[in-house]
């Protein structure tokens, strides 16, 4: 993976990499997320998620290739337990999950040569791996993509609290619905087909917390909030489901 400096360069520093290594890495994965492993290329990572068998997120991360290893950009503050819910899988095949110290997550709204455009929304900029340094643009990337409606990490999507599908996985391209079994696929493929999704992860006005409230942010002046179709209140659908 390229460590070439941009002049622009924003290294997001609550983010961290893994990498997977060893035997027949894509197939591994492939069982688990509910990203599709063909579609990660070099310069196209994925949008990913790993479930609980009812279909509730708990890790969401993007996938990137790098030879024969993957490589996860997760949640820094995530990473050990995602290394620990992974190798739960493992079992006894010959696969190395650890993070990798020489490499961090960077963003901008600058195109690059060897960047990659987030494939969640063709607005949220363009985002590469290289040598963990520079200004911590975390703050920048989290009010950007918040004011896209685009939420991310355990403290917004809720560990084992929120439907994939209520994420806005499907249209934020975090779900293939072609790949085959996954964990959590069977109840996430029947609500895509039964256009069963009564609720979403929205990100609202800022308000009193409540208890649909996942995370406020006072600075922002902004919350997220699972809330139902039928009771919006104040928040307001993205163009990007109302698209959809």
């Amino acid at each position: 993976m390229s460590d070439a400096t941009h002049p622009d360069a924003t290294h997001l520093a609550d983010r961290a990499v893994l990498r997977l290594s060893g035997e027949d890495v894509r197939g591994f994965l492939q069982g688990l997320v509910t990203q599709d492993l063909a579609a990660v290329a070099p310069g196209a990572p994925q949008w990913s998620g790993l479930l609980t068998p009812q279909g509730k997120a708990l890790f969401d991360f993007l996938l990137w290739a790098d030879g024969d290893d993957v490589l996860i950009d997760c949640e820094a503050a995530q990473a050990d337990a995602l290394v620990r819910r992974l190798s739960l899988y493992r079992l006894r095949r010959a696969i190395v999950i650890a993070r990798d110290p020489a490499l961090g997550v960077h963003w901008s709204l600058a195109p690059a040569a060897d960047a990659a455009a987030d494939p969640r929304h063709p607005k949220l900029g363009w985002r590469w791996l290289g040598a963990p340094t520079g200004e911590d643009a975390s703050p920048a990337w989290r009010a950007h993509r918040l004011a896209l409606g685009v939420v991310e990490g355990a403290e917004e999507l809720g560990q084992d609290a929120t439907l994939w599908l209520e994420a806005n996985a499907r249209e934020l391209n975090g779900v293939s619905f072609t790949k085959g079994c996954y964990v959590g696929q069977e109840n996430t493929a029947r609500m895509h087909h039964r256009a069963k999704v009564s609720r979403r992860l929205l990100v609202t006005p800022l308000a009193e917390p409540g208890a649909r409230t996942r995370v406020s942010y006072p600075d922002l002046g902004v919350m997220v909030e699972l809330r139902r179709l039928d009771a919006l209140g104040d928040a307001k659908l993205p163009n990007w489901v109302e698209e959809s």
